[in-house]
């Protein structure tokens, strides 16, 4: 993973009023026993899920699905998608802007999540990782081999996994070089001939009146923060996913030439809906 990428420019400010607090309140009450309360729920069918199934998760990823569907009900976020879901063997990459692209991802397909080592001692996002059967994984070349057999074995397995090619979040504005490390373990004999890959586009949709990158989470940005600024905004943004064509890893020479094509159908998309913004607000 690369480093946490910074802007130039401070954060914006946002002023958070009696009504703000009030919806932080509110919102963040509801929130609460939906992700708490449904996690308990999924820990609990994983019990019996575990041992009947193995690696195969054929009821807890649809709590997964209905807590995110519901969390953007609740922020009051508008949430739209376009494209078809792959129907295939592989992975799904996506660019990075916030932490809300983890709800939005899986509020409209089922996927396991590949995330950095650290994420799994985060308080609450790391339990919430590891109840979802998020992939874990360490920058450490000794343990390569063995993270791609653990890959091997969840996407033969039909688990569909999602990871962000930049390596870490931005302001939601632009699109940073695809790293090609992760895009590596798909080009094993076992893999490369079975499994595709689609890219996917997270957009956001700034609350009215706010800076276009309100829902952008970088930098030195504070989760708590971040999550207290949604919550209080009397009108809410909204997210929108593009799912693209997926690609066959077959069809590429190698991990650079694969992730090349992923950044590019990406980039070309984001580039289009932000003119299209511009356009709008103008």
């Amino acid at each position: 993973m690369n480093p946490t990428w910074d802007s130039d420019a401070e954060p914006d400010p946002f002023h958070i009023g009696p009504g703000g607090w009030l919806r932080i309140a509110l919102r963040g009450t509801v929130l609460a026993v939906l992700v708490f309360g449904c996690l308990l729920l999924l820990l609990l069918v994983r019990l019996i899920e575990r041992p009947v199934y193995g690696l195969r998760r054929p009821v807890t990823p649809y709590i997964t699905q209905f807590v995110c569907r519901n969390a953007f009900r609740i922020l009051g976020m508008g949430f739209s998608t376009s494209g078809q879901l792959m129907r295939e063997h592989g992975a799904v990459v996506a660019n990075h802007s916030s932490w809300l692209d983890i709800f939005a991802l899986n509020a409209r397909k089922r996927v396991y999540f590949v995330s950095k080592s650290e994420v799994a001692r985060w308080p609450g996002i790391g339990w919430l990782a590891r109840a979802t059967g998020t992939v874990f994984i360490e920058r450490n070349p000794a343990r390569a081999r063995e993270q791609t057999e653990l890959f091997e074995q969840r996407l033969l397995a039909g688990h569909k996994l999602l990871f962000f090619p930049e390596g870490t979040s931005t302001d939601g504005l632009r699109i940073l070089p695809f790293k090609t490390t992760l895009f590596a373990a798909f080009f094993t004999d076992h893999l490369k001939d079975v499994v595709h890959v689609q890219p996917v586009n997270v957009i956001y949709h700034a609350p009215q009146g706010e800076p276009a990158r309100f829902y952008g989470w970088w930098g030195d940005m504070a989760f708590g923060e971040h999550l207290i600024k949604t919550l209080a905004v009397r009108r809410p943004g909204s997210v929108e996913l593009v799912y693209h064509p997926a690609v066959r890893v077959a069809d590429f020479a190698n991990r650079k030439a694969l992730a090349a094509h992923c950044e590019a159908v990406v980039r070309a998309c984001h580039e289009a809906r932000l003119t299209d913004q511009r356009a709008v607000t103008r």
